[in-house]
Parts: structure tokens; sequence; C-alpha cells
């Protein structure tokens, strides 16, 4: 078991392309409906597993191309402390007052490193200002354990 590490910030209104953040049906829409949604199935199965806006399923990152993978830990302490680097960098841009005054780190790194531990996912997202939006994930693999048939983004022998 190993962890993988994604980050997206971007503006909030695309990440609200909701669309392309979830993979397409299994089943295409059957011949014969209107055009504009064989259209639209089509850009979303050719887009899906390209595009850079997180999944909403966090396991989906790891169908995501390699080159989104912001890291690779065997540990998940390492993975965790990764998450609350991450938060204290984008803390200063939070859009919120109350979200900026967050010093309680520990606390963080130590739930996603017990989530991480019981082999499970860790997603956070934060407003940023402007408006933005900061999006971290650390994703377990080999198997994760809510989509096992995913493979590893990363392959075999490459942890870093």
């Amino acid at each position: 078991m190993h962890h993988h590490g994604y980050l997206w910030v971007g503006a909030k209104e695309r990440f609200d392309q909701e669309a392309l953040r979830r993979p397409p049906h299994p089943e295409p829409p059957p011949a014969g409906c209107r055009p504009e949604l064989i259209q639209r199935y089509r850009e979303v199965a050719a887009e899906f597993p390209t595009v850079d806006l997180p999944p909403l399923e966090t396991a989906y990152w790891l169908f995501k191309p390699r080159s989104l993978v912001r890291g690779t830990w065997d540990e998940p302490n390492d993975a965790a402390a990764w998450v609350g680097a991450c938060v204290a960098e984008y803390a200063p841009r939070f859009a919120s007052e109350r979200a900026r005054g967050f010093t309680d780190f520990a606390v963080l790194v130590n739930s996603a490193t017990e989530r991480l531990g019981s082999g499970g996912d860790v997603s956070l997202g934060f407003y940023l200002e402007r408006p933005s939006y900061l999006s971290l994930a650390v994703v377990t693999c080999s198997p994760n354990r809510s989509k096992p048939e995913l493979t590893c983004p990363v392959g075999p022998g490459a942890i870093s």
C-alpha cells in the first residue's frame, strides 16, 4: 500500500464544471436520442480521463494522468505531513478570516495519518480569494478501498 498526493488550484467557476469531474456513464446514450446528449457524452468520455479538475469521487484521481501526481509516499504519516504543509502554505489565501486563522495543523495531520493508515483516502477543499478553490487529495493505492479496479498511475517500483 502506498499513497499519491494531488493538488489543484483554480477558478471556482472551472471547479464547478461538474460534468467534467465525474466519469461518463458506462453505457453511452441510446441510438436515436437527442444529438446534443450524444455529443455531450462524447465530450465527457474524452475529457474526463485527462482533465486536471478534481474528480467528484476521490479515488478517480487514480484514473488521471501520472503527471498530476504531486508526490508518492509509502508511509501514511509522510503523505499526511504533505497535506499539512500544503494547507499551511495556502492558509493565508483562504477566503474567510476564520479559515485563515486555522492553526491546529497537528490535528489535521494526525487525522489524515489515521485515515490513510486504515486504507482510506483524504480529500480537502478550501475557498481561496478571487474566488478560487484549492483541492487537496491523498489517495491510497494498490488497491484503493473504494475503487479497487483502478490501477496505480505510477506503476510498480516507481515510488519516490
